[in-house]
């Protein structure tokens, strides 16, 4: 459960974060016949952004646009990312019964503590919160800045109950954690959440598989929203429902023993959150005529890691687009389209280390067509276990 730390690294999305998390240096103890391991990490932050303040980490939304004033030179330092988590394996009924609970300091942007893994799993089915089904783990590129890659499925845990049998898995998961029910609500028609229902649950399958340097990963999400807004004696639409799907396609391939490429694509119509850093979050909203519109989105990334010295540089770019071209309802100055490019070092200099530096430019456009970048430099020292 906590083994090989080099695989989860080439496949992980946050993979630097995901990779020690997974790692073998937890501690292992047994009680009966039960082994539990303890594991996690302290790691600390150190942000340089030239133009504007980002966030704790990369936060699209804060880059000014071309043309604004603001100030520029920002400094920070946290230790929010760091994790400890707790497992146990028990062999029960011919099969293993396996639990998990762990937990970050990212909570509230950053601060507090918030649970990231509550679950167990025994005969091929999962119950509790962990990572989306949609998301195969394979298309990411190692990097520091905690947001990671993009464009992906997103890289979020939500709660779920998940069936897998060999390398095929299916799940019915929380609608509104990553996808979003509340519907937008703007302009000529102004709706609270309360209109926004979440009468089924999101159902994701997903297939993963290896073929000697060949990794791969296919998934689908298939979404029901609606609104209702019976009982609102201010609301001036009614009700209407659509169906929200996405699709995500993952793949990395070991080109030498010391190169590894990766790439994913996503697409979808009222994915919302599932696209991961969506320029819109809201899976639909409600036009003046009081229908329910569902926006569709695109992601893609494409990355590469090189083995060096004691470590590996990791290069990757990342974009994420909504369509709003068409769309009346939304502003000139709504987001349509961000995009990441990472480079880094990272590097283990001994077992349960690792230090790494990262550049990264990150950019926004709107519906408008007004756009910015900002260039944000990063360093980090990590020690797990």
């Amino acid at each position: 459960m906590y083994n090989n730390v080099k695989k989860t690294a080439i496949f992980s999305a946050s993979a630097l974060a995901l990779a020690v998390a997974s790692a073998s240096n937890a501690y292992d103890f047994e009680v009966g016949n039960t082994t539990a391991s303890v594991y996690g990490y302290a790691k600390l932050d150190m942000i340089y952004d030239v133009d504007a303040d980002l966030g704790n980490s990369i936060g699209h939304g804060n880059i000014r646009l071309d043309g604004e004033d603001g100030q520029d030179g920002h400094f920070d330092m946290h230790a929010y990312q760091s994790r400890i988590g707790f497992g146990t394996s028990t062999p029960i009924a011919g099969s293993t019964l396996q639990t998990k609970i762990e937990g970050d300091f990212y909570g509230s942007g950053g601060g507090s503590f918030r649970l990231r893994h509550a679950y167990g799993s025994w005969n091929g089915i999962l119950a509790g919160q962990t990572w989306t089904n949609l998301y195969g783990f394979v298309a990411g590129t190692p990097v520091i800045d905690f947001t990671g890659t993009h464009g992906t499925a997103s890289q979020a845990r939500q709660p779920q109950l998940r069936y897998t049998a060999g390398n095929f898995a299916i799940s019915i998961e929380d609608p509104d954690t990553l996808g979003g029910s509340e519907t937008t609500a703007q302009s000529a028609v102004q709706l609270s959440g309360d209109e926004a229902k979440s009468g089924l649950p999101d159902l994701i399958v997903r297939y993963t598989d290896t073929s000697g340097p060949f990794k791969y990963s296919a998934s689908g999400v298939l979404r029901y929203l609606e609104f209702d807004a019976d009982g609102n004696p201010n609301a001036t639409v009614d009700d209407d429902s659509t169906t929200g799907w996405g699709i995500a396609l993952e793949a990395a391939m070991d080109v030498t023993e010391a190169l590894t490429l990766r790439a994913g694509v996503t697409h979808g119509d009222g994915m919302g959150g599932y696209l991961y850093v969506s320029p819109q979050s809201s899976p639909a909203y409600v036009d003046a005529n009081g229908s329910l519109e569902s926006i569709e989105g695109t992601g893609g990334t494409v990355g590469a890691s090189l083995k060096a010295g004691p470590g590996a540089i990791n290069a990757a770019y990342s974009i994420s687009t909504v369509d709003l071209d068409d769309e009346a309802f939304f502003g000139d100055g709504a987001n349509d389209t961000f995009e990441t490019v990472h480079l880094n070092y990272i590097w283990s200099p001994a077992e349960r280390i690792s230090y790494g530096i990262e550049t990264s430019w990150a950019s926004r456009e709107t519906k408008g067509g007004d756009d910015g970048d900002a260039v944000r430099i990063q360093g980090m020292v990590m020690y797990s276990f």
